[in-house]
């Protein structure tokens, strides 16, 4: 069982910036692969960012692409989501997830929450206009 703590979230104002970090429980994390969902009130949870762990290979929604940056520090087993410029429509619960398998760079599929294994308690993130 992996457990997954975030931290890092909070208010900003618009065009501000803020980095989610996520912590693993997992000490042989190299064949995972680490997710960013977001989840705004009354909509569904929706993909943000992942990276697979042994390669560093990431992937981004479009809506995102250019102003957020995932990244993992092995050392530490934890990842980050970075999150520059960021906009009101930012503004959600923002969870982190793994899961014990390679996508391919398959979107579609890691775009499906219920394709993840382990999920973080979330943590709030405020973009004010």
């Amino acid at each position: 069982q992996v457990q997954l703590a975030e931290s890092g979230g909070g208010l900003v104002q618009t065009g501000g910036s803020l980095r989610l970090s996520c912590a693993a429980s997992e000490r042989t994390f190299s064949s995972y692969t680490m997710g960013w969902f977001r989840q705004a009130p009354g909509k569904a949870r929706e993909f943000v960012a992942a990276i697979k762990w042994s390669t560093s290979r990431t992937f981004y929604a479009n809506s995102v692409k250019g102003r957020f940056t995932i990244s993992r520090d092995n050392a530490k087993i934890t990842g980050y989501l970075q999150m520059n410029s960021l906009k009101p429509e930012d503004t959600a619960v923002y969870y982190c997830a793994a899961a014990s398998r390679d996508y391919g760079g398959n979107m579609l599929a890691m775009g499906r929450p219920g394709a993840w294994d382990y999920w973080g308690q979330g943590t709030q993130v405020t973009v004010s206009s």
